[in-house]
């Protein structure tokens, strides 16, 4: 018998109706307060929200049906493809933080908390040997420092990617534009297997919505999302994979390029990212170089502005972990009992925290303020 709370089926329901899209879905929750409440709303109510016309009011009057949305989820279940909300603790903390996170993700596979240190890897469709070779090593040598690789299972770059960090045993995560059960190309099918078996499969679309050309630099964001790290590995000047690169600055990510020669087209992108500023990569060192944090604090400029900045710039959650962590070595399990928070939120908000510099390993289980 189906479960679903009546606020999961309106969740998918809202997110089913056409053009309402994460920041629209959010400025609805925030002026109702949950899904159940924007579609009982008078067409006067809604067209007070900000965003929200005429012809949306119209669309979220016709929302699909409970029964639609009910035969949706029983499809995904059948298919092994679990619905996580932004509201519950399974939901991926890297995307918690960026501004148009989707109210509901499918998945199919595991995310585990690990996957918290993960690096975006990506590139063209059209890639040459040495690409497909370079993502290929790379991805490899990040799975065997226990980094999870991020990509979207595109053909070229993406896949070499992915199947660098199986064939080292690792996990890697799929980021896909259309619904976990409208894969493409075709010929990666086999490929979104061993990915689900390592890792998981990831998708704010619905399970049987096809892709369409805007969705793809939508899936963009998730993957840089999902990533302390983009690493570009080949891509001409028009390459979707800027896309991400730029999603990857707006949301603080560090960005990283590899060099290909100055003849080839398919590294012009690449070329340019490093002008403006990219890590240049040369090998799997320089990418675990920028992830690895010093064991004695940064030096700042006068006053700690740099510091003071990126901690007025925390949420909640971030600011609970970080009072909880003294200068002195902190055992993670006592910042869990000091928040109150569940351990996997713990350990990926420690993750974030240093990202942003503001904390160090001590060790396996220890962490210290900087």
């Amino acid at each position: 018998m189906d479960d679903w709370s009546p606020e999961l089926l309106a969740d998918v329901r809202l997110g089913l109706v056409r053009d309402v899209g994460p920041r629209l879905h959010r400025n609805l929750l925030s002026a109702f307060g949950s899904s159940q409440a924007v579609l009982s709303a008078s067409r006067q109510e809604l067209l007070r929200v900000d965003g929200i016309g005429p012809k949306i009011v119209s669309r979220i009057a016709h929302a699909p049906r409970e029964a639609e949305v009910a035969d949706e989820l029983r499809t995904a279940e059948q298919h092994g493809i679990c619905l996580v909300r932004r509201c519950d603790d399974e939901y991926p903390a890297g995307l918690e933080h960026i501004e148009d996170a989707p109210q509901v993700l499918y998945l199919r596979g595991t995310l585990l908390v690990d996957d918290a240190l993960a690096v975006g890897m990506v590139g063209t469709r059209h890639a040459s040997s040495y690409g497909k070779q370079q993502a290929e090593l790379l991805a490899a040598g990040l799975a065997r420092a226990g980094v999870t690789v991020v990509s979207g299972l595109a053909r070229g770059i993406d896949a070499a990617a992915h199947r660098g960090a199986l064939s080292a045993g690792g996990r890697t995560v799929a980021v896909i534009a259309g619904g976990l059960l409208q894969i493409t190309p075709a010929e990666n099918l086999q490929l979104a297997d061993e990915v689900a078996a390592n890792g998981c499969l990831l998708s704010e679309a619905p399970p049987r919505r096809p892709p369409v050309a805007g969705s793809f630099p939508q899936r963009n964001r998730l993957i840089s999302g999902l990533s302390l790290a983009v690493v570009v590995v080949e891509a001409d000047d028009r390459s979707g994979a800027l896309i991400t690169a730029r999603h990857a600055a707006e949301q603080g990510r560090d960005v990283m390029a590899v060099p290909g020669a100055l003849t080839s087209r398919q590294s012009r992108g690449c070329h340019r990212l490093i002008q403006d500023g990219a890590k240049l990569v040369m090998s799997v060192d320089d990418i675990l170089s920028e992830l690895s944090h010093p064991t004695a604090p940064i030096p700042q400029p006068e006053g700690g502005e740099l510091r003071h900045a990126a901690e007025l710039s925390l949420n909640e959650v971030e600011k609970t972990v970080l009072e909880a962590i003294a200068t002195s070595a902190t055992q993670i399990d006592d910042v869990v009992v000091a928040t109150s928070l569940p351990v996997h939120r713990v350990l990926a908000t420690i993750s974030i925290l240093e990202m942003r510099r503001l904390i160090r390993r001590v060790s396996g289980t220890q962490v210290a303020r900087i």
